[in-house]
Parts: C-alpha cells; sequence; structure tokens
C-alpha cells in the first residue's frame, strides 16, 4: 500500500493515480482519519469477498453454531484472555453482530463489539487489573470529586 499526503493529491493528482496501479493509495490528513483510495476493481473484489465469507460463516451458524463459535474463536487468540465463563458471550455477541452485519450490509456494530471485546481481553490480561475487575465493586462507587476536566 502507498501512501501520499493529502496535499500531494490536492496538488498534483497526477503523481497519486499511478500508484493505483499496483496497490491501493492512504491518503495521510493532518485534520481527520486517513482515507483510502482504491480502484473500484479491487474495492468490488473485496467487498464481494467479504460478503462471501461471511454469508459462508453465517451459514453455518445457523446450522452448527457451536462450530462456527469454535472457528470464530480460533481466529481472535486474545480470548484466552477473558475468564472462561465471559468467552461465550463475547464469542456468541460477535457472531450475532457479524450475521446481522451480513444482512444489512453494516458492519459497523461488529466492529464496536469487537474492539470493546478485545479492549476487555487486554484489560484481564493485566493481573492488577483483573485483580481489581475480580473483587467486588463499592456499591457507591466511592465520591466525585468535580467534574471531568474541571480543575479541581
Amino acid at each position: 500500500m502507498a501512501s501520499f499526503p493529502w496535499s500531494t493529491l490536492a496538488r498534483d493528482a497526477g503523481s497519486v493515480f499511478p500508484a493505483l496501479d499496483d496497490s491501493d493509495v492512504v491518503l495521510e490528513r493532518r485534520d481527520g482519519e486517513n482515507l483510502v483510495l482504491m480502484r473500484a476493481e479491487r474495492f468490488e473484489a473485496a467487498r464481494q469477498a467479504l460478503v462471501i465469507a461471511a454469508r459462508s460463516l453465517s451459514i453455518l451458524a445457523r446450522r452448527h453454531r457451536a462450530l462456527a463459535e469454535e472457528a470464530l474463536a480460533e481466529e481472535l487468540p486474545w480470548l484466552v484472555w477473558l475468564p472462561v465463563e465471559e468467552r461465550p458471550q463475547a464469542v456468541g455477541e460477535l457472531l450475532d453482530n457479524l450475521i446481522a452485519g451480513v444482512d444489512t450490509r453494516e458492519f459497523g456494530p461488529f466492529l464496536r463489539a469487537l474492539g470493546a471485546w478485545r479492549s476487555t481481553a487486554i484489560a484481564w490480561s493485566d493481573p492488577n487489573t483483573a485483580r481489581r475487575l475480580a473483587d467486588p465493586f463499592d456499591e457507591t462507587g466511592g465520591e466525585v470529586v468535580g467534574r471531568p476536566g474541571d480543575d479541581a
């Protein structure tokens, strides 16, 4: 994948477009997220491959849920950091969001759930954090002092 500053595209698009012959192009922006520029043929091929793979997993999940969960868990090795009792919930939620994404072609909820579960697994991987998470929580949550961002 080639990378160019956004300003290069704005100033001289002719220097960016030839790179699309061999790869996709990342347009680096200072004021926002980077953008990816790609030929429509490559985009459509990737989209079709994703749809077919996701539909296939969806069909498998409807017929053999345990096997689909096993396949997904194998693809996400960080699941081992979750407590054993939380793993089925994580895999089930991810699989449900993926199946819904196949149906709607909206994969944002799946990506958010994936990020949330991954972050949770990373938190559990730290022994100090895991110990605090496993301890009972004070029902009151303690005293709130000030508001976030206040200089107190």
